[in-house]
């Protein structure tokens, strides 16, 4: 579905450097990382609004250097900014920007006005921030795509429909043909969901991983400090003390024996998020 090999952008100050990954049909892809660590700039270069300065990203192995048009009929977006006419009600906008997608589909946009609560009369002026990304969601969706890349909408959406958001992305994947990027900093929320993770940090890539691996290679470890000092230490990611004892992440193989006295778990991504993020502050 998609594959980024080597793609770098330099912008101002900020570099993304060398960020290589793939994400298959059929998945889910979490997107992480602080504020300013590139998430937006490398989805903006998926959505073709950046050139990338290095390397080679192609969406059904098409690039947009000759199929442009044909990629971003593929791709449904939810973003930050305001896309739609603000003086134009919900139904109009979706037949103006429908009309450059040939597989827009007004009934399918309907049922989902209609599911979120939203009147096609609408205009959307009047929406609130979490109505106005529903909107950009239904109207995403109404085009058929093969590929969804969501920028940070869970944090505008009230619990109740954030389970909705999740079911529908769950069903968007059923068939094993379409795909779906979401960046977010509610990490709770892909531990649910995500297939893979993509981690950045200040522009370079910490890890692209598979769920399932990733709570294969680390383990939380919780205890007495000394006990911890025991562990090899090519193996701890970072180590802290707290007033609850001294927490480590460490490198995980199957092999390993722990101290019976260790409170040993599997971390959840925000903890992996959090521990990668102090060891390299170290």
């Amino acid at each position: 579905m998609l594959k980024l090999t080597d793609i770098s952008k330099r912008l101002g100050a900020f570099h993304l450097e060398q960020i290589s990954f793939e994400l298959p049909p059929g998945y889910i892809m979490g997107l992480i990382g602080l504020n300013g660590a590139g998430k937006t700039t490398l989805l903006h270069l998926i959505l073709g609004l950046y050139q990338p300065d290095g390397g080679s990203l192609s969406i059904e192995g098409k690039t947009y250097d000759t199929d442009r048009k044909e990629i971003l009929e593929t791709i449904g977006t939810v973003l930050a900014e305001d896309l739609f006419h603000s003086y134009d009600t919900l139904l109009h906008n979706a037949r103006q920007y429908g009309k450059y997608y040939k597989n827009y589909d007004e009934p399918l946009l309907l049922q989902y006005l209609s599911r979120f609560a939203l009147p096609p009369d609408k205009k959307y002026r009047e929406l609130s921030k979490g109505e106005k990304l529903k909107f950009q969601f239904a109207f995403a969706l109404a085009h058929h795509p093969k590929l969804l890349v969501l920028d940070e909408p869970t944090g505008n959406f009230d619990p109740e429909f954030r389970s909705e958001f999740f079911s529908i992305l769950k069903e968007f994947i059923a068939d094993g043909t379409n795909s779906v990027i979401l960046a977010t900093h509610l990490t709770e929320d892909l531990d649910r969901i995500a297939d893979y993770i993509v981690y950045l940090e200040k522009g370079k890539l910490l890890l692209a991983e598979d769920i399932e691996t990733l709570r294969e290679k680390y383990r939380l470890l919780i205890g007495e400090t000394y006990k911890l000092k025991l562990l090899p230490r090519e193996s701890i990611i970072y180590m802290e003390e707290t007033a609850y004892g001294t927490r480590a992440l460490i490198r995980h193989r199957s092999r390993n024996v722990y101290d019976r006295e260790l409170t040993v778990t599997v971390p959840s991504i925000e903890e992996i998020m959090y521990f990668m993020t102090k060891g390299r502050k170290a």
